[in-house]
């Protein structure tokens, strides 16, 4: 098996931004849950609400993920975590809209890390409103897969975040919050819901908090704290995974060019968690 044979593989998915799904999430991150009329403009990343992967129950693998092969490579190894993306927001997303995603594998990188084999696969997404030959966003998702965990495997020594912040909100995850967040992206992750599964087979203290959700809620800080603003770039790296067994924050700061925003997630101890940077217009 060669994984270099799905480098340049795509695929398209057509949907419609519905007003349900905003009112869900909104009410998710706590905020007024109404449904918003069309042309409302979507919030960066909230677009993840819609092109959901609709897997038939019979292809589901061990782990809660869409058996391997198909438009993924079936890369050999049973860990896989959303590791980070980078966005170019060209025009605005807005409930009514029919959108269509063409999503093209990018590359397939093996290496060697410091705990066993890694293979890094890049996903290339550029959504276009229907009728639209322009794109209106493009986004490039990192996905990243391991072996198992293993009883002597150390953790990588923790960096820790900034002291201090200009914009911090603290956010306690427990298992409804989690779930809530995997059936709007009908993410069936396991290490997401299930506790056993979480802590007995991938070796995680706790259910592990979505990247996902904790990159969006970076631009929820954002969006609450400067409403008028709107997003041009944004980029996401994640350093180290959270657990629903502690609180976390996330955090920003403007920086002095007046359109970049510094934003970042920390654990319970100070320890760096998520680290990303927004670019406004």
């Amino acid at each position: 098996m060669n994984l270099q044979d799905w480098v340049g593989r795509s695929e398209v998915v057509s949907d419609v931004a519905t007003p349900t799904p905003y009112a869900a999430l909104s009410a998710t991150f706590d905020r007024e849950a109404d449904r918003p009329p069309a042309g409302t403009v979507l919030p960066a990343l909230w677009h993840w609400l819609y092109f959901l992967p609709l897997h038939r129950q019979s292809e589901i693998g061990p782990d809660g993920h869409a058996r391997r092969g198909g438009f993924l490579p079936p890369v050999p190894l049973p860990r896989r975590m959303w590791a980070g993306s980078q966005f170019a927001f060209h025009q605005p997303l807005c409930i009514g809209d029919e959108m269509t995603r063409t999503s093209t594998i990018e590359s397939v990188t093996e290496k060697q890390g410091r705990t066993g084999p890694l293979v890094f696969v890049k996903v290339r997404h550029e959504i276009r409103r229907q009728g639209q030959a322009e794109v209106a966003l493009t986004e490039f998702h990192d996905i990243v897969y391991r072996e198992a965990a293993r009883a002597d495997e150390v953790a990588p020594p923790p960096r820790p975040a900034p002291a201090t912040s200009t914009w911090e909100k603290k956010w306690v995850p427990d298992d409804v919050l989690l779930f809530r967040y995997s059936a709007l992206t009908f993410n069936g992750h396991r290490i997401h819901y299930d506790r056993r599964y979480v802590t007995e087979v991938e070796g995680y203290p706790g259910l592990v908090v979505h990247g996902p959700m904790v990159a969006t809620l970076l631009l929820d800080l954002l969006r609450h704290q400067m409403p008028q603003a709107q997003v041009e770039r944004y980029e996401f790296r994640a350093v180290r995974p959270v657990f629903d067994i502690h609180h976390f924050h996330v955090c920003g700061e403007p920086q002095a060019d007046g359109r970049s925003i510094r934003l970042w997630a920390k654990d319970h101890e100070g320890w760096l968690t998520m680290e990303a940077t927004a670019v406004i217009r």
